[in-house]
């Protein structure tokens, strides 16, 4: 199968969708199959291009496997809605001449994301022109999140856009989304149920798992060994109500062995690092490369997992399995009955989302009740593997593409070979 993808994240981006972007082409390549990347210069969370990489020009790569040509992109240096519509703007002009270029290889499929919306128009017609089956994944709602946290609130734009949303959405022959509850929301969009796709994010179960011994790495990263950890790992942004942490913290201050260890990068850090100027149990670390995240979440006693009420449904934290695979509990916070609380039943806590008291007396429970968090823990890990391992998800994947494109004879698939075997 040849597999054309068009997307703004892309490897090496560490966290949200480019991560699972990127695996998925990688994954794909070592079964065999033809994998190009149409795609952004890396950027995310930090919000600069990585270094080694050009926002203003075009260049081409093998990252394990896959073909990846990137294209020009414009990052504006402080976040706002009307800058990210224009900085999408900007990788969907200089990336719609490559596609419909592309068209010229002859794929079978034709794969793209949203965010961005603005990238739709052109995977659709460059599909149309080459004769390609057409799949568009949705890893969140962006403009129906916008607009409920108020980055946008133009209700005119708001008609527009879900205007152009509903007819991009209807020229896709397959259209999926991470959880049930975005599956529901998709077909109340009018994306017809045989359409429709659940495509779920993942975990690699190998390389995330409970670590039994953590000292040595609390050591490294100057962490006392006796300390209670408590950790946010990811996107310090808007959806993620990251405020709560500091407040959290505040709550907890009267208890010494309770720390909290923030990790990550974004639009709020500066901010939030602020905001928490005078909270001596508060420690920022950056965000950890793959071979070290494993034993970084394994210094964590308990996960905290803030989000906004006004996104519920909306998005699905990606950084969700790494915590249930890291064999902690997790406290966050949720709206009953939403996806999130569901995903956390019997092996984290769920409080109200911005109830910061809430989520302090749930971290409290945890710090004096050892066996609850070692069961809820084992639970976690278990969640992790039965719902969200990454092999099984991606060969399911598969056989859907591989029935869009009519090609039912497993005989077609070439050797296939483990990720560690392709060049680098």
């Amino acid at each position: 199968m040849k597999l054309l993808i068009s997307a703004c994240h892309f490897t090496p981006d560490p966290i949200g969708g480019g991560k699972f972007t990127g695996e998925m082409a990688e994954w794909l390549a070592a079964r065999g199959h033809q994998v190009r990347a149409v795609v952004g210069a890396p950027f995310y969370p930090q919000w600069k291009i990585a270094e080694g990489y050009s926002g203003h020009r075009y260049c081409r790569e093998q990252v394990r496997g896959v073909d990846v040509l990137r294209c020009p992109i414009w990052v504006p240096s402080r976040q706002s809605g009307a800058a990210r519509m224009l900085q999408y703007g900007t990788l969907a002009a200089t990336s719609s001449p490559v596609l419909w270029w592309a068209k010229q290889w002859r794929p079978d499929v034709i794969w793209t994301t949203m965010p961005p919306l603005s990238g739709l128009p052109a995977a659709l017609a460059s599909a149309k022109l080459a004769g390609a089956r057409s799949w568009l994944h949705i890893q969140d709602f962006e403009i129906d999140a916008a607009f409920e946290l108020g980055i946008l609130q133009s209700a005119r734009l708001r008609r527009v856009l879900e205007g152009v949303e509903r007819r991009a959405m209807r020229g896709f022959d397959v259209v999926s989304t991470i959880t049930d509850g975005m599956l529901a929301r998709l077909q109340a969009k009018g994306v017809e149920a045989e359409r429709a796709r659940l495509f779920r994010n993942w975990v690699d179960t190998d390389a995330i798992f409970p670590v039994e011994d953590s000292s040595r790495t609390r050591d490294e990263f100057g962490v006392p060994r006796d300390a209670f950890v408590l950790m946010y790992s990811g996107n310090l942004g808007e959806k993620q109500g990251v405020d709560d942490l500091i407040d959290v913290a505040r709550r907890l201050a009267g208890e010494p062995r309770i720390m909290m260890v923030i990790c990550g990068d974004g639009g709020g850090r500066a901010r939030l690092s602020a905001i928490a100027h005078n909270c001596p149990n508060v420690r920022f670390f950056d965000l950890q490369p793959a071979e070290k995240f494993n034993e970084f979440l394994g210094m964590a006693d308990v996960h905290l997992l803030p989000q906004k009420r006004e996104v519920a449904d909306l998005v699905m934290p990606s950084k969700l399995p790494g915590m249930l695979a890291s064999g902690r509990p997790v406290v966050a916070g949720a709206m009953t009955a939403t996806q999130l609380s569901r995903e956390i039943e019997s092996c984290g806590i769920v409080v109200p989302p911005g109830d910061t008291h809430a989520m302090a007396q749930a971290v409290l429970d945890l710090f004096s009740v050892e066996q609850r968090r070692r069961d809820l823990g084992i639970a976690a890990a278990a969640r992790a593997r039965d719902r969200w391992a990454k092999d099984a998800i991606l060969r399911g994947f598969e056989t859907e593409l591989m029935a869009l494109v009519g090609r039912a004879n497993r005989s077609i698939f070439l050797q296939p070979r483990t990720l560690e075997d392709l060049p680098r």
